[in-house]
C-alpha cells in the first residue's frame, strides 16, 4: 500500500495557493508497473502540481540545496522526494534509491533540466536541453516492468514572487555553479496551469539489449530526445487543448 501522504499534501499546498489544475490526456498514464516520470522544470510547485495530475505519489529527485535548507528541507521530505547528494556520491546514492524504489513499483519523478530554469526565469513554453540519467536509469534498472512517462507543465496564468538573493543557496551548495549569480530566485506561483500527459515509452527487452557496448550512448540518446520532443510538442500546443473537457483539480479529501 503505498504512502498517500504527499499525495494529500500536494493538493492542500494546491488549494492553499489558489492553483487551478487541469489535466489532459489522462487516459495515458500507466496504472500498472514501476513509473519514471519526466517533465519541465520552472517552479518549485512542479513536484505537488505533477503529483495532483497523476493522482499518486511521485518520488522526485531535488537539488541538493533543497535538503539543506531549514523548513524547505521539511516540506521536500514531507512530499517524499529524494534530495540529491553532494557530487561525489550523487550519481552513485540516487541510482540505488530510485531503482529500490522501481522495485516496489513507486513512481520516480525526474526533471531533467536541472536547476538551470528555476534559478533563471524563464518563458512557460521554453525547455531547454536534457541531461540524460533518466534514460540510464530506466535502461539500467532490472525492475520487470518500466515506463518512462513525459509530462508537460503549461502554466496559463502565474505570479513571480521573488524574495532572496540567488547567492544565498551557496551557502548550503557551494558546489553549483549558477548560485554564485547576481539577481533574486524567482519563486513562480502557478494561479492556472495545464498538465498534459504525453505517450508513454515502455522499457522492452529491445531496449535494454541495445543498451551495450557502442550502441549505450546511442539509445541513451534516442530516448531522452524523444522525451525531449514529446514534452516540447505538448508545450507548442496548448491553445487545442480547451475542448477536451479538462478536469479540475483544486482540492481534494483523502
Amino acid at each position: 500500500m503505498p504512502d498517500l501522504a504527499p499525495l494529500k499534501l500536494s493538493h492542500q499546498l494546491l488549494s492553499l495557493m489558489q492553483t487551478q489544475l487541469y489535466t489532459f490526456f489522462q487516459d495515458r498514464i500507466p496504472q500498472e508497473g514501476s513509473l519514471i516520470v519526466v517533465s519541465n522544470h520552472r517552479s518549485i510547485m512542479d513536484v505537488p502540481v505533477v503529483m495532483a495530475a497523476l493522482n499518486r505519489p511521485v518520488r522526485f529527485a531535488c537539488h541538493h540545496y533543497m535538503g539543506q535548507v531549514p523548513v524547505l528541507k521539511d516540506v521536500v521530505t514531507q512530499l517524499g522526494a529524494i534530495p540529491l547528494d553532494e557530487p561525489a556520491q550523487r550519481q552513485q546514492t540516487f541510482f540505488q534509491q530510485a531503482s529500490d524504489a522501481l522495485h516496489n513499483q513507486d513512481a520516480i519523478g525526474i526533471f531533467p533540466e536541472g536547476a538551470q530554469p528555476m534559478v533563471n526565469s524563464t518563458l512557460p513554453q521554453a525547455i531547454s536541453n536534457f541531461h540524460r540519467g533518466f534514460a540510464h536509469l530506466a535502461l539500467r534498472s532490472t525492475a520487470p516492468k518500466i515506463t518512462i512517462l513525459p509530462v508537460a507543465i503549461a502554466s496559463r496564468r502565474e505570479r513571480n514572487a521573488q524574495f532572496f538573493p540567488v547567492r544565498m543557496l551557496s551557502w548550503f551548495d557551494p558546489t553549483e555553479p549558477l548560485f554564485y549569480q547576481p539577481g533574486l530566485h524567482p519563486f513562480i506561483i502557478y494561479q492556472r496551469v495545464n498538465v498534459l500527459i504525453g505517450r508513454p515509452i515502455q522499457i522492452t527487452p529491445a531496449h535494454r539489449e541495445g543498451y551495450q557496448g557502442k550502441l549505450a550512448r546511442q539509445m541513451v540518446s534516442s530516448i531522452t530526445q524523444q522525451c525531449h520532443t514529446e514534452i516540447a510538442t505538448l508545450l507548442s500546443s496548448p491553445a487545442s487543448l480547451p475542448t477536451l473537457s479538462p478536469r479540475t483539480q483544486v482540492s481534494v479529501s483523502i
